[in-house]
């Protein structure tokens, strides 16, 4: 071996010996993360409901208390505040209508609200909102600069790198006062990488709670999923995490029975709706009718069965 070879074989055998030693690390307890439950009750913010502007939904989720001996359910007026909801259906269900909604109801309250398009450009989405408040009988002109847009959609940099993502999610939250947070879609963060569906919702997941944002996912299902079930593309990884799932559904009237059973005629779209999961509060379980009004809006009908 010539003497420049045996340096080199000196180095990488110095180089392996470091890099074992990077790799083994001695567990050791994380102190900051133990929390008494009186500790931790300290920190939980107090929950109430955030009203979201879709007729018939408000409603579906509730509480339980103790009043003198008794157990009584009250409504929470909305979907339960600083959580994490995921809303998923194959296209043509109504999922963008429903956020927009949202965000154009809160905006009009005057709270800042950050939408994040992944889908679509941001001059195209506030155009759908435009069309939203008028159909709300709204004049955006009020309350337009309320709506702080995130245009993941035109910029790369931000829609497939998460942390420059949050990063500007993080600006907006401090510049703006922002309370409340769209994603539409977060399928379109991890499109064509499934494999990292359940690490990057995570740190979407954790980035909301870390900023108390109240916040509305948008996740498409593939065409082989059942209709009525949480799953989302990238598997159940998106329902798994986040606080809770709402499921929209269309389906064809093709035979005798599904016509009986909906008391529609052959060749109607029926549209449905149900809350599959909230951690955070009691809510309704039944699957609901849901209807889509000739200017675009959502509402939420009667379950089926009456």
């Amino acid at each position: 071996m010539d003497k420049r070879k045996k340096v080199e074989s000196m180095d990488e055998e110095i180089q392996l010996e470091e890099a074992e030693k990077q790799e083994y690390h001695k567990p050791e307890p994380d102190l900051e993360a133990i929390f008494t439950g009186s500790q931790a009750l300290k920190k939980a913010p107090k929950i109430y409901g955030v009203s979201t502007g879709i007729e018939g939904l408000d409603d579906l989720f509730f509480i339980v208390t103790s009043e003198n001996g008794k157990i009584v359910k009250k409504t929470l007026g909305g979907i339960p505040a600083y959580s994490v909801m995921n809303i998923t259906g194959v296209s043509d269900t109504g999922k963008s209508l429903m956020v927009e909604q949202f965000t154009v109801h809160q905006a009009s309250k005057g709270n800042k609200v950050a939408f994040i398009t992944v889908e679509s450009p941001a001059n195209f989405v506030v155009a759908s909102l435009k069309l939203r408040a008028s159909a709300m009988g709204l004049n955006f002109d009020d309350f337009q600069d309320n709506i702080i847009l995130i245009d993941a959609a035109s910029s790369t940099k931000i829609r497939e790198n998460v942390p420059d993502l949050l990063a500007t999610l993080a600006y907006v939250i401090q510049q703006y006062k922002v309370k409340f947070t769209v994603i539409d879609s977060v399928t379109g963060l991890f499109e064509n990488k499934e494999m990292m569906a359940r690490a990057i919702v995570r740190r979407l997941f954790n980035f909301m709670k870390k900023w108390y944002q109240t916040a509305l996912f948008v996740s498409q299902k593939r065409s082989g999923h059942e209709e009525l079930t949480a799953e989302a593309a990238g598997g159940y990884a998106v329902g798994h995490i986040v606080d809770g799932t709402m499921v929209l559904a269309k389906e064809l009237i093709d035979s005798p029975f599904k016509a009986k059973m909906y008391k529609k005629e052959i060749g109607d779209i029926v549209r449905l709706f149900r809350i599959d999961g909230c951690r955070m509060s009691g809510h309704d379980t039944k699957t609901h009718f849901l209807e889509i009004t000739e200017t675009g809006l959502v509402k939420i009908k009667q379950p089926i069965g009456g």
